[in-house]
């Protein structure tokens, strides 16, 4: 075995440091690094969204001979089968890095760890996957639901609830639903009367909400998931009931309507969601593991407010039709990775 030897200077910094320190090598160049997004579902606006913020970011990228491909692919159904032979395509044309916005938890693990075996990165977000070779990126979801309980409960407000859910067997969905109901269980004065997937779109949530509405008690409080309050909003007013305190999700029509609500009758409520920015952050995060940088295999971004005193200023930061965003440059995510190691 060969000896280590230290300078007395290598030895001293060691003592001082506490333990010898590797000075981290020079980050790999990803210009010729091809970058794919699978994305399983494009029918609201929030995931138009994010492949807007997607295409703006990596267009920019490529550009400026940061990575040589980062093109998006959205599966024509939201099926779990469609989506891992999509990735499997990925594997075969080789791409370098799978940014994934997975229609399940779980179904899509055996198509992410070909691709880990394949040496590609495989960095899911929003809705992640639970292969262990993955990154994760996401907000806490769980902490979602159970903030809306609680601003409920912090307004004073009593009674029936009726839930709003995403997509079916999606993680989005599972987490916030989770949320909602451990938050319910620990205040007695709120009870679930019925429950509905409004598929986070408005027309699907109006067309849910409408069906179940004449089976259900008064409702006080609606909890939603994102992108379904507008057209909660609209079941209640064709059925002539009154409207109820109904928890936003960030969308500009979802807020145009609480500002118009709000100027009218001093209507009051909230809004959270996960900026559908977050595929900038993962395409970044994605390009960091490529270069060599350590990255968690966890990450959770803060969850995206809006208040009844921020309200005004995100409704003029948020196009029609779009969502409130934030997209994040190269240097924020570093920054972030740093700080959460």
């Amino acid at each position: 075995m060969k000896k280590i030897q230290l300078s007395s200077c290598a030895i001293a910094a060691a003592l001082v440091l506490g333990a010898v320190v590797q000075v981290p090598a020079l980050a790999a160049d990803t210009k010729a690094k091809k970058i794919a997004l699978s994305n399983n579902f494009a029918g609201n606006s929030w995931r138009q969204a994010m492949l807007k913020s997607w295409d703006k970011i990596t267009k920019d990228a490529v550009a400026k001979g940061v990575v040589a491909q980062a093109p998006s692919f959205t599966t024509s159904e939201n099926q779990a089968t469609e989506q891992a032979a999509q990735i499997q395509n990925m594997i075969l044309q080789g791409y370098d890095a799978i940014v994934l916005n997975a229609a399940s938890p779980t179904a899509l693990n055996g198509a992410v760890k070909q691709a880990c075996d394949a040496g590609i990165v495989v960095v899911s977000f929003d809705g992640v996957v639970t292969e262990p070779c993955a990154y994760r990126i996401a907000v806490d979801f769980k902490k979602l639901g159970e903030m809306q309980i609680d601003y409920f409960a912090s307004r004073g407000i009593k009674g029936n609830l009726l839930e709003v859910r995403g997509i079916a067997g999606v993680f989005v969905d599972d987490e916030i639903h989770q949320g909602i109901t451990a938050a319910v269980a620990k205040h007695p004065e709120y009870k679930i009367v019925g429950s509905v997937h409004g598929n986070w779109t408005q027309t699907v949530a109006q067309k849910e909400v409408s069906a179940i509405l004449s089976t259900l008690p008064p409702v006080t409080a609606v909890a939603t998931q994102g992108g379904d309050g507008y057209g909660v909003a609209q079941a209640f007013k064709a059925a002539g009931r009154a409207t109820p305190v109904i928890f936003m999700g960030n969308r500009q029509d979802e807020l145009a309507w609480w500002k118009e609500q709000s100027d009218a009758n001093k209507y009051q409520t909230m809004s959270a969601s996960i900026a559908p920015g977050a595929s900038t952050f993962a395409f970044w995060v994605a390009q960091q593991i490529l270069s060599g940088a350590k990255v968690p295999k966890d990450l959770k971004l803060p969850i995206s407010v809006v208040t009844q005193d921020t309200l005004d200023a995100s409704l003029k930061s948020t196009e029609v039709g779009s969502v409130v965003n934030v997209e994040y440059s190269q240097k924020e995510v570093i920054d972030f990775i740093a700080k959460a190691k």
